[in-house]
This record gives structure tokens, C-alpha cells and sequence, in this order.
């Protein structure tokens, strides 16, 4: 019961076009397969460069090469301003989080809020039957749960369901990801000169879209002063080791810009926004035995109700990890107990479930705190 078919005819497709060949090669995918296809660019981040080589998803110059992409398809093309919203939801909290000694992904806030929660509303309103995106992931249904299933994406190098885990069921139902089934970039880039798209070549973008040309530190201090506040950096027993510029700047796991001296490796493992202080230890300090998360989106399943095993991940670029999960005496959290202690859980960030095989995702959660 998938939510795709061979022929699309008399469907029609919204596809949210970046700029760049992947988002490209999935609006080209879906006028192969039948598809009514409408391309829509938000713009939501005003300040972004005009330079369209290697530029975010969000510039300017990316807008004009979703267009000319558009133009070469012969599709409709639409640009929505999502600048406040985006803002909103994205930047703020992003600013918010690191006020608090946290750290945030703001990709995964921007698929929740902006792609597949606001522009998917738009969708529906232009009289689409689904939205589809460039993102490398597949949409199934599952028989034996009867509901509908996020997975990884064929190529594993590529895939992206870490900070896709906030889908509903009803937004999974009319969403599309063509690119979860190609088997790898160069297959990717393929299509792209194919369909003679002048993006085929276009380099990836590295970088989080609002703060192109600098640092995240950069953005910060210009944004929100006031994170900028010098403070103590002590160590495990509460000995001053040296100063910070302020708590924003760090995050778990961290090595780099302590001003300390230690004839060991220190790494940040410990942020107290309350006190403004860093808290450093030795790499053995960074490993915990699991952890409690909020914030909870179930995915796969509609929830635990005793201890499961799953696969898990606490970060994007990391192979996920055998634990154990389970339900926690407050009812808006849960528990991830490792197998084998891992480094640096870091609150703020997104931790994954995944099946047994790794493939399917069960959902997702906010990292709270270690254990």
C-alpha cells in the first residue's frame, strides 16, 4: 500500500526545489513517472549571498537555479516567502538552545516546522495530492503495524532519516521521496545530466543555510550579544582550570578554544547555562550509559509500553548503536540504555530509534541529559 504508483497520472506532485541536484533530480523523477509536478522555493533567510556555486538552500542565488531548473522541466514554479516563519521557529530556537548550554539542530527543526508541517499546508492549498522532497529516504506502508513507515534510504551514505523523524502519519501518507531509492550521489548526479540540468555538478551544501561565510560563534555574537559572557571553566571536582567567552560557544565533547593547561586531553563535558560554567574531564568522562529524552515523536510504532531493543543514533554522521528502550516514570520521557557506553550524548540534539535491522524508524526524541 504505498502512497507512490508507477503512473502518476492525474496526480499532482508540489516538490520544494532547493537549487540543488537532488531536489532537481526528484522533480525530473517524478515527470518521468506521470506526475503533475509544481516546484515551490521558500525563501527564508534574508540575508543569504547571492552566489549560486555552493550556495545554501535558502539563498538567493539558489532560488534563480531552482528556477532555471524549473524552466528546463517545464513545470510551474513558485517562490513563498517563509522568512518570518522560519525565523520563528528555526533561528530563535537556535539561538534560544545555545543560551541554554544546549545545542540544537536546527535542520531537523526546519523539516518539522517549515518543510513538512507549513509548506505542506501549501501543498494541500495549490490542490496537491503530495509533497515530495529531495531528501534521501523511503515512505512505505507497513502491513504488519498498519501504519506508515519512514526508512532508510537505499544509499546509506546518504541517508537522511535522522532528522526526519517528526513526520505524522498523516503527513507521511502524502509525502514522496524519490531519491530514497536511487542507489548513490554519482547515480544522482547521473540523472542530472540526463535531464541536462546545468546543476549536475552544483557542489552539496555544508553548511547551516542562515550562517554562510562564518561560524555558528560568529552568528551568535552578532545575533544574540549577550551570549557573549566570559565565565569559569573548572574541572570534575570543581577547581577553576581557566575562562570561557561565554557557554554559547561549546558544546559536549568539545576540545577545541579551552583555554586550559592539562598535561592530558580535556573536553567539554559538562554546560551549566545557569552558572555559566564549563565543566571539563578526561575522554573517559564523556561516556555514558545512556540517556533520558523529551520531546517524543513516534514514527514505526505508537509507542513503548515495556523495555524493547532497538538500534539507536545520537548523531547524524554515526552508524546507530544496539540499546535498550523503555518508558520512564514521567510519562513525557523516555529511556535509552546502551549496550556499550557512547560518547559525548549531548542535550539538545536528536536521538533516533531504529528497528532491529536498522532500516525502519520507530521515532525520535530531544536528548535531555546523559546517564
Amino acid at each position: 500500500m504505498p502512497n507512490t504508483t508507477s503512473n502518476g497520472t492525474n496526480q499532482t506532485v508540489v516538490i520544494a526545489m532547493s537549487g540543488g541536484v537532488d531536489s532537481s533530480v526528484a522533480a525530473g523523477l517524478l515527470l518521468r513517472q506521470g506526475y503533475n509536478v509544481i516546484g515551490v522555493t521558500m525563501q527564508i533567510w534574508q540575508e543569504s549571498t547571492t552566489e549560486t556555486k555552493g550556495a545554501g538552500c535558502c539563498s538567493l542565488g539558489a532560488v534563480e537555479d531552482a528556477r532555471r531548473v524549473a524552466a528546463k522541466l517545464d513545470i510551474p514554479h513558485y517562490v513563498l516567502n517563509f522568512r518570518e516563519f522560519f525565523a520563528d521557529k528555526v533561528i530563535d530556537n537556535f539561538v534560544s538552545e545555545y543560551k541554554r548550554g544546549r545545542t540544537p539542530n536546527p535542520c531537523v527543526n526546519c523539516n518539522r516546522y517549515v518543510k513538512f508541517d507549513a509548506l505542506m499546508t501549501k501543498a494541500r492549498a495549490l490542490g496537491a495530492d503530495f509533497l515530495a522532497t529531495g531528501h534521501y529516504a523511503r515512505v512505505e506502508f507497513d502491513e504488519d503495524e498498519r501504519r506508515w513507515a519512514l526508512r532508510r534510504a537505499l544509499d546509506h551514505d546518504k541517508d537522511q532519516t535522522y532528522a526526519l523523524y517528526h513526520f505524522t502519519q498523516e503527513e507521511l501518507a502524502h509525502t514522496m521521496m524519490p531519491l530514497g531509492l536511487v542507489t548513490n550521489k554519482a547515480e544522482t548526479r547521473a540523472i542530472a545530466a540526463e535531464l541536462d540540468l546545468a546543476v549536475h555538478n552544483k557542489p552539496d551544501s555544508q553548511e547551516i543555510c542562515f550562517v554562510q561565510g562564518g561560524s555558528y560563534t560568529d552568528f551568535l555574537a552578532q545575533t544574540a550579544p549577550e551570549t557573549v559572557q566570559a565565565g569559569d571553566i573548572v574541572d570534575t571536582s570543581g577547581k577553576r582550570r581557566g575562562a570561557h567567552d561565554g557557554v554559547a560557544f561549546y558544546t559536549i565533547g568539545q576540545r577545541k578554544r579551552l583555554n586550559v593547561g592539562s598535561p592530558i586531553p580535556l573536553y567539554v563535558i559538562g554546560i551549566d547555562a545557569a552558572t555559566n560554567t564549563v565543566t571539563v574531564g578526561s575522554n573517559d568522562d564523556l561516556l555514558a550509559d545512556g540517556l533520558i529524552a523529551d520531546d517524543i515523536n513516534w514514527v514505526g510504532i505508537a509507542g513503548v509500553q515495556e523495555s524493547r531493543p532497538v538500534m539507536v543514533k545520537i548523531r547524524y554522521n554515526m552508524d546507530a548503536v544496539p540499546a535498550t528502550l523503555q518508558n520512564s516514570a514521567n510519562s513525557e520521557e523516555v529511556v535509552v540504555k546502551f549496550d556499550t557506553p557512547q560518547r559525548a550524548v549531548t542535550p539538545g540534539q536528536s536521538v533516533v530509534f531504529y528497528d532491529l535491522n536498522g532500516d525502519s524508524v520507530l521515532g525520535g526524541a530531544t536528548i535531555a541529559r546523559g546517564f
